[in-house]
This record gives C-alpha cells, sequence and structure tokens, in this order.
C-alpha cells in the first residue's frame, strides 16, 4: 500500500489493523526539512522545550549538548510504565502505521530514519508488547507509545505467537536494526494520539460486523414474531429526515420481503402495533448508525493528524497542544452509546420473544414448558451483559485527573474511553447471539411457513452450526458458535449501510 501522509481512509486503516500488506511512503523530502531544524535548534544555544529541555513540569530545565541523545533515551525509558494487558495485534498495527504517517507529514522534526524503522516494523510482523492500561490521554499516549518504541530500540518487548518475549532477539530474526534516538524523536514518538486513536479505530471496524448482523438479527425477530412490516415504510423514515434511519429502514425491507411468514397473518391479525423493539428499530439503529459515522470522521481526522509537540513550521518550533485527545475521547464515548444501544434493544427482542403474551410463541420458546425450561436463562445472561454494558457506557471523557505535577491539569481520558468498548462490543456480540439463537427457535415453531429468502439464508447457516432446541440442552456452546459466526461476518445483513 502506497501512503500519502495526511489522506488515510478508513478503507486503507482496515486494511491496516488486518495486516499482511507493505507500507511504503510516497515522499520523504517533508520529512528531511524539518529533521534539518531540529538539528539546527539542538547545535544553538536558545532554549526549545523537548529539544534541549526537560520535560512536562520540567520544561525549564536545560539540558547540555552532550546530553541530549541520552535525554531522549531516558524519556522512553522511564516513560515505559504501562500495565494490564498487552493490546491486540490489531490496534498494534494501527499504532505502527498512523505513528510513521503522522511523523511523515514532516512537522515534527525527526529524520526519515523513524519513520522508516515504524514502517519496517510493521511490513515485517514485528509487534511491540504494549500493556493497554496506564494512559489518560492528554500529553499523548505517553506510556503505550513509549513501550512501542522501547520494543523498536531493541530494549522493551515484543508479542510473539501471543507471548511476551524480549524485542532485541525478535529484532534480529526479522533483519531489522534497534532504532538510534535522535535529538526531539523520543517525545515525537510518544506525544500524540495513536493508542487511544487506534483503540477506537479497531472498535469502530468490529462495530461495523456487529451493526450489520444487528439489522439481521432484529429483523428476524420481527418475523418469528409475526411482527409487522408496515413501520419500514420508506414515507414514515423520509418525512423525519434522519439519514441512518432512512437508510436501516430500507435495509429491514429488503430483509423481510417475500416473507411466507408475514403473507400469513396480514389478514385477521387482531393486533394494531408491535413493541416497540420491533416497530423503531429503524430509529435506534438509524440513530446508532449517524453516531458512528461521526465517530468515524473524528478518528478518520485523528488517524491523519500531526499530533506531537513541538511542532515544525517552515523554519519555527511552535509549542502547542495538539496532544490532548478530547477529540477521540468524545468520538469513542459517542460510539460507546451506540453501542450499548444497539445491545440494549436486542435483549429486548429477546425478552419479547420469550413471552407469549408479546410473541404468541410458546413460553421460554420450548413445546414443553416446565419440564424445560427453553431460553430462559439466556435472557437472563442477555440482561446481564446488556445492564453491564449500561455501566460501561458512562463518558469517560468527563473524568480528568490532573497529572505531572499539576502541569497536565485537564485530560481526556481517551485511552480507557475507547478500550472499554471491545468490552461493550464483546457484551452486544454475545446477546446478539443469543437473539439469533432465540429468533431462529421461533421460527422452527412457524414451520412449515418460510421467511423471506434472506431471513432463510441466515437460519440456515446459524443451523450448520447450532442444531434446534425441541428439548433443553447445553446451550452455552451454541451460543459461544453464534457468536463466532456473527464476528465471522456470517450472519451479517446484505446490504448494511457503510460507515465511511
Amino acid at each position: 500500500m502506497k501512503l500519502l501522509p495526511g489522506h488515510l481512509d478508513l478503507a486503507q486503516l482496515r486494511a491496516m489493523a488486518a495486516g499482511g500488506l507493505t507500507l511504503e511512503l510516497v515522499d520523504w523530502s517533508a520529512i528531511d526539512a524539518s529533521s534539518q531544524l531540529v538539528a539546527d535548534a539542538a547545535a544553538g544555544d536558545a532554549p526549545v522545550y523537548g529539544v534541549n529541555t526537560g520535560f512536562g513540569k520540567l520544561a525549564s530545565t536545560r539540558i547540555a549538548k552532550d546530553q541530549l541523545q541520552q535525554l531522549q533515551l531516558n524519556l522512553i525509558r522511564s516513560h515505559s510504565v504501562g500495565v494490564g494487558a498487552p493490546m491486540s495485534p490489531a490496534v498494534v498495527r494501527l499504532m505502527l502505521a498512523t505513528k510513521a504517517t503522522s511523523l511523515a507529514r514532516g512537522f515534527s522534526g525527526v529524520r526519515r530514519e523513524v519513520v522508516q524503522a515504524l514502517l519496517d516494523a510493521f511490513n515485517a510482523g514485528f509487534l511491540p508488547y504494549v500493556p493497554v492500561q496506564g494512559s489518560v490521554g492528554a500529553s499523548g499516549d505517553l506510556a503505550p507509545l513509549s513501550h512501542m518504541t522501547l520494543a523498536l530500540m531493541g530494549e522493551g518487548e515484543a508479542l510473539v505467537d501471543g507471548e511476551r518475549r524480549p524485542a532485541l532477539p525478535e529484532l534480529q530474526r526479522l533483519g531489522l536494526k534497534p532504532l538510534t534516538l535522535a535529538a526531539k524523536e523520543g517525545l515525537a514518538l510518544i506525544n500524540g494520539t495513536q493508542a487511544s486513536t487506534a483503540l477506537a479505530l479497531h472498535a469502530l471496524i468490529r462495530f461495523e460486523i456487529l451493526f450489520a448482523s444487528a439489522l439481521a438479527s432484529g429483523a428476524l425477530s420481527l418475523d418469528a414474531a409475526r411482527g409487522s412490516d408496515g413501520p419500514f415504510d420508506a414515507r414514515i423514515h423520509a418525512v423525519r429526515g434522519q439519514p441512518g434511519q432512512i437508510e436501516v429502514a430500507a435495509v429491514y425491507r429488503d430483509l423481510l420481503r417475500g416473507s411466507a411468514i408475514r403473507a400469513s397473518h396480514q389478514e385477521g391479525d387482531e393486533r394494531v402495533q408491535d413493541p416497540y423493539c420491533l416497530r423503531c428499530q429503524p430509529q435506534v439503529m438509524g440513530a446508532c448508525l449517524d453516531q458512528a459515522r461521526h465517530a468515524a470522521q473524528v478518528l478518520v481526522r485523528e488517524a491523519n493528524a500531526v499530533t506531537d509537540n513541538p511542532l515544525v513550521f517552515d523554519d519555527l518550533m511552535v509549542s502547542g497542544g495538539n496532544f490532548h485527545a478530547e477529540p477521540v475521547a468524545l468520538a469513542a464515548d459517542g460510539l460507546a452509546l451506540a453501542i450499548a444501544e444497539v445491545g440494549a434493544i436486542a435483549e429486548r427482542r429477546i425478552a419479547m420473544l420469550i413471552d407469549p403474551g408479546i410473541s404468541r410463541l410458546p413460553p421460554f420458546l420450548t413445546a414443553d414448558a416446565g419440564l424445560h425450561s427453553g431460553f430462559m436463562i439466556a435472557h437472563v445472561t442477555a440482561a446481564a451483559l446488556a445492564s453491564e454494558n449500561k455501566s460501561l457506557a458512562h463518558p469517560a471523557s468527563v473524568d480528568s485527573l490532573p497529572t505531572s505535577a499539576n502541569q497536565e491539569d485537564h485530560v481526556s481520558m481517551a485511552t480507557f474511553a475507547a478500550r472499554r468498548l471491545h468490552a461493550m462490543l464483546d457484551n452486544t456480540g454475545h446477546i446478539l447471539a443469543i437473539e439469533f439463537l432465540a429468533a431462529a427457535q421461533g421460527i422452527d415453531f412457524l414451520r412449515p411457513l418460510a421467511s423471506s429468502p434472506p431471513l432463510e439464508a441466515l437460519h440456515a447457516s446459524l443451523r450448520q452450526h447450532c442444531a434446534s432446541m425441541p428439548a433443553d440442552h447445553y446451550l452455552a456452546p451454541d451460543i459461544e458458535r453464534a457468536n463466532a459466526l456473527l464476528w465471522q461476518g456470517t450472519l451479517r445483513a446484505a446490504g448494511a449501510p457503510a460507515l465511511a
């Protein structure tokens, strides 16, 4: 993939997260110009933050010229203080790639060797071991990016076949040379939002799969409950004018078109309106789509951004605060709400399906309720996960805790805001897996009537791996198999709207 810094799109970022490709920078000229200015500043006598001074609260401390390289090395060592589980390979790949392209825009003052080291690591499949906890998303994602940099220097650790190993032997095995830092380069590598942005981008990419699957499970539940497709009439949504709602309603119409189940109760059905969990799916899911699209815009911009400090402009170095990750934090908080709502309305559909008073299906989706419990406790699991998501959806961005002796007195908490999205996605994935199983069981009770061709295809895909449940059986493995099918994309709605 040829890289034009500042012009990455979501499709390219998605490919970077997946790996298996080679990145190549098109133009190096901007890097060379800015690195020369930093070299001149390092050779001069004027104080320049991060070049010949200390960092943060120690910015007024001057550093001797013969100690500038040691200053950068000490910075990386002292800031590698992360804890917790390692970031996933997909997140690390995004972090390497976006840091390289950010520095390559030529406003950071690093040498081309630094950018090349990041690209070489990505291309060789070298994965720094980066603990996921330890950043408040303020003066950049200092701890995680320090672990990334320390590994590139051969002093840190790498993730090798899922295990934590010393970085130097892995660099040598892959034919990579340890990175040596010059003036300002350590600061440029760890100032910036690439860790929080990578975490949020990976969550956004996963949400694409989740959202398309939720549209399919919601349509299957509607047909299993013999709900009406009237609420998906295009005219209803056109007069409101919300774009996500309009697009989502069209997907539901396509999914339900041709259902013999729907045709069987168009006359003689005494019900006037369906519950909101069925009837208001376009309104809820459409709003979630719009929210995710906004997050995608913010995160793609941030992936292209220059977010370290100070920055190099022509013949001047200027200090600022682009490292503050508030845009990422707010985008992640918005995405958290969308993830929680997708799971919340799915949990309500499961509750509806097991309630014979609403669904008109057998109690708990079992033919001999009492002797068999059916989906009674599977719904309890879904409710537990939906409730957990409520707590996780609390906005992280409002929780500022000052650091660095009050020099960094307002922080974004963007890294946690992005990190918690993955737990929420896992929770919602399992809720949807339970819904798929429950809805498929409901369809089974309506045989010989058939659902629509697209929904019958989804039902058949699920049944290849998860059998119907005429009597109670060990259901947890079925939930895990359905969950795996969901994340593989097997249960996605065809024609689901794209995020960008």
